[in-house]
């Protein structure tokens, strides 16, 4: 379907009659038929009317993931859960080295749900697959209790397929590769509570939310040895310097000045006692390279975003520890984040 196309479906709602979700669209009857059918087939429209999708791989190796959505609101400055399960899914691929085709969409909607709302959701979803290039193949939809659920939840599976002979993985890291960061980091945790909790600020804050194959394929098809390469979601900058020190047994080094937080962002976590570091992002990545790659990749990255650093190094220390140069010259551990900072993040 083009984008054109797609434009021009966005009014009127397809489902008149029940403006709101029913238990009887999840019960497997004709509700149930006229919500795949009016809705979801008329958006996702590679979608195949079978209990699964029949698709053509090239020969190649093939990388799969899953995950689900329960962000809360449903939508916010910069994005929404459709917008996010999409492009959330598609990142893992893109962390693996693979260039995204396929996904599934499955949807637990709770009992009184507006139509309206799904609508949105579902066209949003629509947007960044087109976006991105990869088609919706198959899916499902189940219905439960009103006060069971909390308006939509949402899983994505992915398939794509790989790209590059190089394992990237955090047991590839190796001694003095150097860590860069794909753009500024905090903002999608931040936009998020503010909507939820109804703060207004200065300055707007907007989600970080985006596809990155781009970045990672352009990486790529240079030739930049790249080890690893890890999204910045849930925990933030924070748990992803921490997980790939632990299972590469090295130290990485930081620079607190060097790591690129938006000032307002800085500014709201000052306020609310938050560290930046620790904060969910939907569209940063940290990228682990050797030495000689440093100045290259840096500059592929900042074609995407200007606001690419280079932030760190591993180093031969003590093994798993993340240690950050503070501003005023001074070092801290960076630990690991501890329990839920912010809940319903993602």
């Amino acid at each position: 379907m083009s984008q054109t196309s797609f434009v021009d479906m966005a009014c009127p709602l397809p489902i008149t009659t029940h403006p709101r979700v029913l238990m009887a669209h999840g019960g497997g009857g004709r509700l149930m038929n006229q919500l795949i059918n009016a809705m979801f087939r008329a958006i996702f429209t590679e979608v195949q009317p079978h209990d699964g999708a029949v698709m053509a791989f090239p020969q190649d190796k093939l990388v799969m993931t899953t995950d689900s959505f329960v962000v809360r609101p449903l939508f916010f400055p910069g994005g929404d859960i459709g917008m996010m399960a999409v492009n959330g899914t598609i990142n893992d691929l893109a962390m693996c080295g693979a260039k995204p085709l396929y996904l599934s969409v499955a949807f637990i909607l709770e009992e009184g749900l507006e139509m309206a709302t799904l609508w949105r959701v579902i066209q949003s979803m629509r947007q960044a697959a087109d976006a991105a290039d990869v088609k919706i193949v198959t899916g499902d939809t189940k219905v439960v209790e009103r006060g069971h659920g909390d308006g939509i939840y949402i899983n994505t599976t992915g398939i794509g397929v790989l790209q590059s002979e190089q394992s990237i993985n955090p047991s590839q890291v190796q001694l003095s590769d150097v860590v860069l960061v794909s753009g500024d980091i905090g903002r999608h945790g931040m936009a998020v509570l503010m909507q939820r909790e109804h703060l207004s600020f200065s300055s707007p804050i907007a989600s970080d939310c985006a596809p990155l194959t781009r970045p990672v394929m352009a990486l790529l098809e240079a030739g930049i040895a790249v080890h690893c390469l890890r999204d910045a979601t849930r925990g933030g900058l924070a748990a992803v310097l921490n997980e790939v020190a632990t299972v590469s047994g090295f130290q990485i080094d930081c620079s607190e000045t060097a790591i690129p937080v938006d000032s307002t962002v800085q500014s709201l976590c000052e306020l609310l006692g938050f560290d930046p570091l620790q904060i969910a992002n939907e569209g940063r990545f940290a990228c682990f390279v050797a030495a000689k790659d440093a100045t290259p990749a840096l500059e592929i990255l900042r074609r995407f975003d200007p606001r690419a650093a280079q932030i760190g190094t591993v180093v031969d220390g003590r093994p798993g520890l993340v240690s950050l140069q503070t501003a005023i010259g001074g070092s801290r551990i960076l630990d690991m984040p501890s329990g839920e900072l912010l809940p319903r993040i993602c």
